[in-house]
């Protein structure tokens, strides 16, 4: 199970190496409960990252503001904490939180996109999008 957004936050900030904050990010990949097999799909593909990146997005019904949960893998390590991140960040929250929610603004406070490679810093930016397409599309149908 995935710590809140913000004890995660308070975690990195309490961390003040770059490598243990990596190693903070990888356990929590490992913290993420597994995606099921057949999640793992086309439809789940989030395109745009250099690893293999699965969103699943599941919305409950709020009146007309949809609650969005989210599930994610990664085939590689520290991608897998990334989703861990914006999992604990928007997963459980309204659609209108979530587009309002600037997750590269916040990784850039905590210094996290810094450190990442321009390819990993691209893939969070198109899991970001797909997220906040997620909650447009649940608003719309909602």
């Amino acid at each position: 199970m995935l710590p809140s957004f913000d004890d995660i936050v308070a975690n990195l900030e309490f961390l003040d190496d770059w490598e243990e904050r990596y190693r903070y990010v990888i356990e929590l990949g490992r913290m993420m409960p597994e995606l099921p097999e057949e999640a793992h799909s086309e439809a789940n593909k989030v395109h745009g990252c250099a690893s293999q990146v699965w969103l699943e997005t599941r919305t409950r019904a709020d009146g007309s503001d949809p609650v969005l949960d989210f599930r994610g893998d990664s085939d590689a390590h520290i991608v897998r904490g990334l989703v861990a991140l914006l999992i604990a960040l928007y997963s459980g929250k309204h659609a209108s939180e979530i587009t309002q929610t600037d997750a590269i603004a916040i990784f850039d406070r905590l210094g996290l996109r810094e450190h990442l490679t321009p390819q990993r810093s691209n893939g969070v930016r198109a899991m970001v999008e797909r997220i906040r397409r997620d909650a447009v599309a649940a608003t719309a149908s909602a």
